[in-house]
């Protein structure tokens, strides 16, 4: 006859293995965000080293510094809309690895004092099969 501790150890294993995929989207999702995050730094240095050059004299040359530096920030807008999407994503990861790592670990805690219990129990047996023993070995024949 199979133990508690042995039957409940294929949904241990599940929920281990549901741990450690939570634990690789929640890094891919940390890398995504620090990628993201890049960016949107590296857009705004360029922003700020291209306003920082002098414009020329000519209204065209005006016209056309001011239309590239809208673009600028148009995409630093949308690179910083991205910023936040992947911090969305990185949080809701970090709570799915959280659950499913509390799933685990509870899982393992039960295990255990399944496993706890049955050696009590097993001790228990050995000691009263003994005891039977030894007051056999007494009694006169």
């Amino acid at each position: 006859m199979t133990s508690r501790a042995d039957r409940l150890q294929p949904v241990v294993d599940l929920a281990e293995k549901r741990e450690q995929e939570a634990t690789l989207a929640m890094a891919g999702q940390r890398n995504q965000l620090a990628m993201a995050q890049q960016q949107l730094d590296e857009l705004r240095r360029y922003r700020d080293d291209y306003g920082s050059i002098p414009s020329g004299s000519n209204v065209a040359g005006i016209l056309n510094r001011q239309s590239f530096l809208q673009r600028i920030d148009m995409a630093i807008v949308q690179q910083m809309a991205e910023v936040a999407r992947r911090e969305r994503a990185v949080a809701a990861s970090q709570q799915a690895w959280m659950e499913a790592r509390g799933r685990a670990k509870a899982l393992d805690t039960v295990t255990t004092r399944y496993r706890d219990a049955e050696r009590k129990a097993e001790d228990r047996r050995e000691q009263n099969q003994a005891d039977e023993r030894s007051q056999t070995k007494r009694k006169p024949a």
